[in-house]
């Protein structure tokens, strides 16, 4: 690290008695200027990059120690610490020194603060990863799920029964409705069937992604069961600027975002406006059964503001308003010649977010946030029989949240650092197919400390607890340590624990999916359901014996997380890691047919698995064999069990007790190794990422993913995954991209390539063919 450190007295027009100002100039080894370095006054988050000259400056600094963060892609990092003093103005003079990696830029981001949120998720005991903005830029996405269904050991699950249109998340093992999403720290609700939709959320305005894999229930709550996903958007303006983007692709594909930010006042506030506007004509992966769209057409518009104003040395305040807007209309056709039935199937869904926050960085060390956040999701899906005009299916849902927090971060020493909260929440959902609806309220409190010892060792823990209305409270503890015996090894381990209690549809659903024929109802309403149906001569047959054992309730799930794993770096072109995993889920709830109607129509209920189970361990490798080229490889090896099935077949319990194998028509008894595990689990997934940075500032990269077969369907009827039921391929999906910059960074080409060998399996309904687009981003810069 090179740099020079000068004070001057200039003229204090934009100063008050007790601020300063800081200067300063960025080059290479050679003496030549950077410019578009970013760097970072912590720990008040003052922003700032350099000009085309290198010249940086941050004016009407509070008087005190700083941090400055500098970074740059393709050059290694620095901290510089820095004094600011009364009425003077210091003078940098930084010299950067390249870089013959580029992972570095990405740990770099990963320490950055979230001004909303005083959580620091680098020092989770759970494994932490971070994707950086440059990164998402590069594989050309556009979506959340686009940019998520890369990582390892993470994929996209697609929800018929919601039409194909909510595409979920599954993360070691853990469905979707187990892992919060966040945007700014704040979790978002409107989740269809247990999935929270990720391909409603533009990464347009995205800084950073940060997922956190394992129980995270200590620091997010319960809905934090098998992890979390937090999106960190864009903040903190330094300069007026504005970008402008538009994508086109094969399908009417049209991705459109405006975006601008300035500072006022000296640099006290800054607004940031963004709009994203994002359609398709959707496709159907099902041609040989059905016309119209498996994936349907779609139209959504994103509208983001931030607002963010420092009052004076102590408090600043923000405002965040979020609106996602989308509109589906799509026509299937089922059947062939007169038996061709035709329905129309028509969704809409608003999502409105506010954020209120109030930040305070107190002279003692100790900062406080408190923030409201109120969201409402409205959603309304119907499906009509055209030929005659019949409403073959109503569903309407509204959810309404208002959530309230306060947190303390404080460091009593270099080495001994404290974050705690404590807030509550309220909801209340409406929904057709719920026979009830009451207010939802849980009250919370957390605290985590972060100790470090020595250099060579640190330690994180932390204790949630958390009141859920009715099912009462529960503690949630977690514990991590890093070890570093020497610069380039270090080794992790991590525990955790969280609960859920069951939401209001496991709880009282009573749902009828026309399209694919079948009926789930809640398990506090399902007895009453059945007897509803009996008397009405509905009922062909119930499993009376399984139906008197169900309870009358639901009880909470609970999970532990256990990761191990280690680090190794034997150069700065190669990086290894590794990682086990063990998640016990216990009182799992699992869907169970309970029932089948006249005309064989199932039923299916909810019930309490005793417990569950998934194992498994992680590989990675990042390799950069020469400056521009970077190759990163990752592996999930995954096994996941119900105990409650292999007890079950043990004891020769129905449905549980046979196999049919539908080959040669004959059945016998099962046994506990004819149990594969949970459906829709690959055993193995592994993707690959390179990335060439090649003369005349173009970039291309080339990604694949392969998932291993898992299963789809139960052929045998006999309630588990085995070897005679229907199974999704193995299969490889492989992306490119292109990247072409101009005009020192401001015009970006881009050329993406998504599923580039046009891979289409019926069983994979959200899985698109081929699709090319190519566009233009557009980027304004003061001066």
């Amino acid at each position: 690290m090179v740099f020079t450190l000068s004070i001057g007295i200039y003229p204090a027009h934009a100063q008050t008695g007790i601020r300063g100002n800081l200067n300063g100039h960025v080059t290479d080894n050679n003496g030549a200027p950077l410019s578009h370095v970013n760097l970072r006054l912590m720990p008040d988050m003052h922003i700032s990059h350099s000009d085309e000259a290198g010249n940086f400056k941050f004016s009407n600094i509070i008087a005190g120690s700083y941090k400055l963060h500098v970074s740059s892609l393709g050059y290694a990092p620095q901290e510089i610490k820095v004094s600011i003093a009364v009425g003077k103005t210091i003078r940098l003079d930084i010299q950067l020194a390249a870089s013959d990696q580029s992972i570095e830029d990405v740990l770099v981001e990963a320490k950055v603060g979230n001004p909303d949120n005083l959580i620091d998720v680098s020092r989770s005991a759970m494994p932490v990863k971070v994707i950086d903005r440059r990164q998402i830029e590069l594989m050309g996405s556009r979506r959340l799920d686009e940019v998520l269904r890369e990582q390892t050991g993470v994929a996209m699950v697609n929800d018929i029964a919601s039409g194909s249109r909510a595409v979920g998340i599954q993360m070691q093992g853990f469905s979707s409705q187990y892992i919060m999403v966040l945007v700014d720290g704040q979790p978002m609700v409107g989740r269809n069937n247990g999935n929270l939709d990720l391909s409603r959320i533009s990464v347009t305005n995205v800084e950073r992604i940060e997922i956190i894999k394992g129980a995270t229930s200590c620091l997010y709550g319960s809905e934090a069961l098998g992890g979390a996903i937090n999106i960190i958007t864009r903040h903190g303006a330094v300069e007026p600027q504005a970008r402008a983007a538009l994508f086109y692709g094969t399908r009417n594909l049209v991705d459109a975002t405006l975006e601008g930010e300035t500072p006022f006042q000296g640099q006290r506030g800054s607004i940031l406006l963004t709009g994203n506007y994002y359609r398709n004509d959707g496709f159907n992966t099902d041609r040989r059964y059905m016309n119209g769209q498996t994936i349907p057409p779609t139209e959504n518009l994103t509208l983001q503001s931030r607002v963010r104003y420092q009052l004076n040395e102590i408090h600043t305040v923000g405002l965040q308003a979020r609106l996602n807007s989308r509109r589906s209309n799509n026509n299937q056709a089922f059947g062939r010649g007169a038996s061709l039935n035709n329905n129309l199937d028509n969704l809409r869904d608003d999502d409105i977010n506010i954020t209120l926050n109030l930040n305070s960085n107190y002279s003692n060390g100790l900062r406080s946030m408190l923030r409201y956040y109120y969201t409402q999701f409205d959603t309304k899906m119907d499906i009509v029989r055209e030929n005659s005009n019949a409403l073959l299916s109503n569903n309407e849902f509204n959810e309404y949240n208002h959530r309230i927090e306060q947190q303390f971060a404080y460091a009593a020493s270099s080495s001994l650092k404290f974050t705690s909260g404590l807030g509550g929440n309220l909801s209340q959902m409406r929904d057709a197919s719920v026979e009830q609806s009451d207010l939802l309220w849980n009250a919370f409190a957390y605290t985590q400390a972060d100790y470090i010892p020595s250099e060579t060792i640190n330690f994180v823990a932390g204790l949630r607890y958390d009141h859920a209305g009715t099912y009462g409270g529960q503690l949630s503890p977690s514990f991590g340590a890093q070890y570093h015996p020497t610069e380039k090894l270090t080794f992790k381990v991590g525990f955790g624990r969280g609960f859920i209690a069951p939401d209001f549809k496991k709880r009282y659903q009573i749902f009828y999916n026309a399209l694919q024929g079948y009926t789930v109802m809640g398990a506090e309403v399902v007895k009453q359901g059945l007897r509803d149906l009996q008397a009405a001569g509905e009922i062909s047959n119930i499993q009376e014996y399984t139906l008197s054992n169900l309870p009358d309730r639901l009880l909470p799930e609970s999970s532990t997380s256990f990761n191990a794993g280690w680090a190794y770096s034997p150069s700065n072109k190669l990086k290894l890691e590794g990682s086990w995993f063990y998640h016990r889920q216990e009182n799992f709830i699992n869907t169970l047919q309970i029932a089948r109607k006249i005309n064989q129509e199932q039923i299916y209920t909810f019930e309490n698995i005793a417990l569950a189970y998934n194992t498994g361990f992680e590989l990675s490798a990042s390799y950069s064999p020469m400056p521009k080229l970077d190759v990163n490889i990752g592996y999930q090896y995954l096994i996941t069990k119900n105990k409650g099935i292999i007890d079950s077949i043990s004891a020769g319990r129905h449905p549980y007790y046979s196999i049919r194998d539908a080959r040669t028509g004959t059945d016998r008894a099962s046994v506990p190794s004819d149990y594969i595990g949970l459906w829709n689990r690959s055993r193995h997934m592994l993707n690959a990422n390179i990335t060439y940075r090649m003369p005349w500032s173009l970039t291309a990269t080339a990604r694949a993913n392969f998932r291993s077969r898992y299963g789809f369907d139960d052929a045998n009827s006999n309630g588990f995954y085995d070897r005679y039921d229907i199974e999704v391929a193995a299969h490889v999906i492989v992306y490119a991209s292109l990247e072409k910059r101009f005009r020192n960074n401001r015009l970006t080409a881009t050329l993406t390539a998504e599923n580039l060998f046009d891979y289409v399996d019926r069983l994979i309904p959200g899985q698109m063919g081929r699709l090319l687009s190519a566009g233009l981003t557009y980027r304004l810069f003061k001066g």
